[in-house]
């Protein structure tokens, strides 16, 4: 299993120079790239840090989360970046498939995930973590973004039990991920429950929150809450 841990922890000299994971718990794209790690047995340390302080521009100059420094002390940013980089630095456990189609439907699923199901439903997070009021036609746009994702997945998944067929891959995990925004956002600002709307999504969510893996990156997730929302609130003074 892999080592996990805080870099303010006392650590081995061999731990020093461990793989670290920067960013915060509360962050899906941080777990993401976290699930990854834990699911190839790779050891790590987490650093928490948040967007855009000196500490996380040391190691990434976008301010950005999640960051990575290798053990060999290159720094990485973007999390399609780092999983990319611990496909191609570990390749014992592989989460993309052997032939070159296949991996391509997994990318594709990936990006589907991506722009059309993470990155519009984002556009609301204000009003559900700072209260913020949200015009009218944000959401109409915002809907009319999760409907193309939604349509995308229909096509394009096949839930055989994992969303690319009977490996589970990085597009499983990206979408886990990916679906926590919509699923944040989907029923409290456009009264829509977007798991629901796919067939066999929710089975599918059900196998991936049903794991070791999962369950302790949701319990890390909430226990970050508190120090997640405090960072917020500072941003608004």
């Amino acid at each position: 299993m892999s080592y996990t841990g805080s870099i303010n922890d006392e650590i081995t000299e061999e731990e020093f120079f461990m793989l670290t994971l920067h960013g915060f718990p509360y962050s899906n794209y941080y777990n993401m790239v976290k699930h990854a790690l834990m699911l190839k047995d790779i050891p790590f340390v987490e650093h928490t840090v948040y967007p855009n302080t000196p500490e996380l521009l040391q190691v990434n100059p976008s301010g950005k989360v999640p960051a990575m420094t290798t053990g060999e002390g290159t720094c990485l940013g973007e999390s399609s970046v780092l999983l990319d980089y611990l496909e191609d630095a570990y390749p014992e456990k592989p989460l993309y498939p052997a032939d070159a189609g296949a991996r391509a439907q997994v990318r594709q699923l990936m990006k589907v995930a991506e722009l059309y199901l993470e990155l519009p439903a984002r556009r609301l997070l204000p009003a559900v973590l700072a209260k913020v009021e949200v015009p009218r036609a944000t959401r109409d746009e915002v809907r009319a973004g999760l409907e193309r994702g939604v349509d995308s997945l229909r096509a394009l998944a096949s839930f055989a039990p994992w969303v690319a067929g009977e490996q589970l891959s990085l597009a499983d995990i990206h979408l886990r991920y990916a679906l926590a925004i919509p699923k944040l956002v989907g029923p409290a600002q456009l009264d829509w429950d977007i798991v629901a709307a796919v067939d066999g999504l929710a089975q599918w969510d059900a196998l991936m929150a049903d794991s070791d893996i999962a369950r302790k990156i949701d319990a890390d997730m909430q226990a970050n809450l508190g120090d997640f929302m405090a960072y917020v609130a500072s941003l608004n003074k």
